[in-house]
């Protein structure tokens, strides 16, 4: 069976996703607005005092999703068309977007050294990058899906360089959790980790063709 796509479905699958995750960033309050009466008792300095796992916790989440759907919004400003593929590789990046405020009232309700815990966090940022990034090579593979001249703004090795230090960060918060979260600020080397891939692979290219 054929499936019509229109540029009004494109843009029923931008809006829908802008939709999520905006519902996802909201509900990273609602943890916050729960115990928002205890200032009552109390003074601004002792509740944050008291409350700083959540408040930290909604901080760095709402830095996640804003990044997260920064990547989102470049990529498919390129996109002209889509394909059923493409919808559910972004079904499976929205999932993982929508799953972030529960990691994140986990963290904060347990906090501690748990790797476990801090690995469901970082794990599931590690489906979600990789998630944006298949979606890459699927338009990479099927340029037609490009407006013109996009395909050649597409670089898989800057995209894949984040997914692969959040895996390194990953199997670190489990083997050495008292560092918590905080492994991943490995994410300030996704610079360096993307100039050494492209040396590596113009290495590989010119062996190739010797």
């Amino acid at each position: 069976m054929t499936v019509l796509r229109t540029e009004r479905g494109l843009d029923r699958l931008v809006n829908f996703s802008d939709a999520a995750v905006a519902i996802a960033i909201t509900l990273l309050i609602l943890p916050l607005v729960d115990v928002a009466a205890d200032i009552e008792h109390q003074s601004v300095g002792a509740f944050i005092g008291d409350h700083q796992g959540e408040l930290l916790g909604f901080g760095i989440s709402f830095v996640v999703i804003g990044r997260f759907w920064i990547i989102h919004h470049q990529v498919f400003e390129r996109v002209r068309d889509y394909s059923i593929t493409m919808i559910w590789l972004n079904f499976l990046w929205l999932g993982s977007i929508v799953f972030i405020p529960f990691a994140t009232n986990l963290v904060s309700a347990i906090g501690g050294d748990r790797g476990d815990v801090d690995a469901v966090y970082i794990g599931n940022m590690v489906v979600a990058s990789l998630a944006m990034w298949f979606i890459e090579l699927h338009l990479v593979r099927h340029p037609d899906l490009l407006r013109e001249g996009a395909l050649e703004s597409i670089d898989l090795l800057r995209s894949l360089s984040p997914t692969i230090l959040l895996a390194v960060a990953l199997m670190l918060a489990v083997l050495f959790p008292t560092v918590g979260l905080f492994w991943l600020l490995v994410l300030f080397l996704g610079r360096p980790l993307h100039l050494l891939l492209q040396l590596l692979f113009r290495r590989r290219g010119s062996q190739g063709t010797a």
